[in-house]
């Protein structure tokens, strides 16, 4: 006689890993817009020499303002992100509106920033942009991306909602051999 073993230990290979993963997206969907979040972090961070080269150089009104509030509310803006998504709870509603203005001040200081960069390069006595100051062609081109990473960052908060009911519809369930030939288990406790 044989008896036909079952196995409810885990498979290993790529399959459960894409499993494991998308069970993990599913109690986390918010990570698309923390990636969007971080990717702005660091190309804002990244950048930053050439940003502060760029301040020096044009010297206008309010860029070394911009920079520094750029910096903190960037951090801010991670704070309130980890705080806005509790593990396992409801979203933090102060957090989220913090979070908000946050995103909103970050693309206010940029724009700002921007402003300043185009006067110097358009305006009377324009900036020449060549190798010697090419820091100021790269300061603005991660501006303009710090400000993309924000705007994906917002639209995929609000979208939140939307897109998480979807990933939650994902089938992540393991079929477990032998489970159809499983009795019903009397707990009564009659004898």
């Amino acid at each position: 006689m044989s008896k036909k073993q079952t196995s409810a230990a885990p498979k290993k290979g790529f399959g459960e890993f894409i499993r494991k993963a998308l069970v993990s997206l599913k109690r986390t969907p918010q990570v698309f817009s923390m990636l969007a979040l971080l990717a702005a972090f660091l190309i804002y961070s990244l950048n930053l020499s050439s940003v502060s080269l760029t301040t020096a150089k044009i010297n206008s009104a309010n860029m070394g303002q911009c920079e520094f509030a750029a910096m903190l509310f960037s951090i801010l803006a991670f704070v309130c992100f980890l705080r806005s998504f509790p593990k396992r709870q409801k979203v933090n509603k102060p957090m989220i509106t913090l979070l908000f203005i946050m995103l909103v001040g970050l693309v206010f200081v940029d724009i700002v920033y921007l402003s300043r960069i185009t006067q110097a390069i358009t305006g009377e006595n324009a900036l020449v942009i060549n190798t010697d100051t090419a820091y100021i062609a790269i300061a603005n081109n991660a501006i303009v991306g710090h400000i993309v990473c924000i705007g994906i960052c917002a639209v995929l908060l609000v979208t939140l909602p939307f897109y998480g009911k979807l990933i939650k519809k994902i089938n992540t369930s393991i079929d477990v051999e032998g489970n159809g030939e499983m009795e019903v288990i009397d707990i009564s406790g009659e004898d």
